[in-house]
């Protein structure tokens, strides 16, 4: 995997939200504090058009890492936010000014129009989103990715957006699972890689069926792990962990 040197200011997105990129200028710097990001494959992330980014999940922290990632290579980071968190007074407003996806939680019928909706709004914006496959914190006991849910095959599969996998590791040095922040010493190492978009070719045809997108979402999933086993340089499980066959859920805070 080919490493890439940061994207001239001039090849940025053309559409920037007027107040992300001060803001960005501004807690980027901070962010890197905590963290000395080592990145490969940065040019695997498109540099114009609309994508989904898909990363490992298994630190509070990381959220952080993988938005100074992806503004290093080039690209605004936008998450998925539940709808309601934008309708806080002063939350909202910033969610808002920075361009986050607003996502609200209901019947299948109106999630799968409001999938739709979001896709050909994120094509015509030529934007980008980056959606935790998982949902929540790994349950994995060695923070493997788990059994992921089909919320970003979905939003792909609709617009025919690319799927692009990314694993980061180290960011549980500084803020370990359901931990407790860990500021010294500063700029700890955490390694990020970008993967080849995912093939998904063969689901296109039917992107509203459950098993089709289960599948599609295995395959999102291993590619994840696959980038994570060359970042800690040992092979991943060779299926996802399920929560639900350990007796765990799969939101909250895991039980000790």
């Amino acid at each position: 995997m080919g490493t890439a040197s940061r994207m001239p200011r001039a090849s940025r997105e053309k559409s920037r939200p007027s107040f992300f990129w001060p803001v960005a200028a501004v807690v980027a710097p901070l962010i890197s504090l905590l963290f000395k990001l080592e990145i490969e494959g940065a040019d695997k992330l498109p540099r114009e058009g609309a994508y989904v980014l898909a990363p490992n999940h298994y630190s509070e922290a990381d959220p952080l890492v993988v938005a100074l990632a992806v503004w290093k290579a080039g690209r605004a980071p936008r998450f998925m936010a539940k709808e309601s968190l934008f309708r806080v007074p002063v939350l909202g407003w910033i969610l808002r000014g920075t361009g986050m996806v607003p996502v609200a939680r209901s019947s299948s019928a109106s999630s799968a129009r409001q999938t739709l909706e979001l896709s050909r709004a994120l094509v015509a914006d030529g934007r980008g989103v980056i959606v935790y496959p998982e949902g929540s914190l790994t349950r994995e006991p060695d923070l493997w990715p788990m059994r992921g849910k089909t919320g970003a095959v979905r939003l792909a599969l609709a617009g025919g957006i690319p799927v692009i996998p990314m694993a980061h590791w180290g960011a549980q040095q500084i803020l370990p699972r359901y931990g407790k922040l860990r500021l010294w010493p500063l700029r700890r190492p955490v390694k990020v890689v970008f993967g080849d978009p995912v093939d998904l070719g063969r689901f296109a045809g039917e992107p509203t069926q459950s098993a089709q997108l289960v599948a599609a979402t295995d395959v999102v999933m291993a590619d994840i792990a696959g980038l994570l086993s060359h970042l800690r340089g040992t092979p991943a499980p060779p299926a996802r962990w399920n929560p639900s066959d350990h007796g765990q859920r799969e939101t909250g805070r895991l039980e000790s």
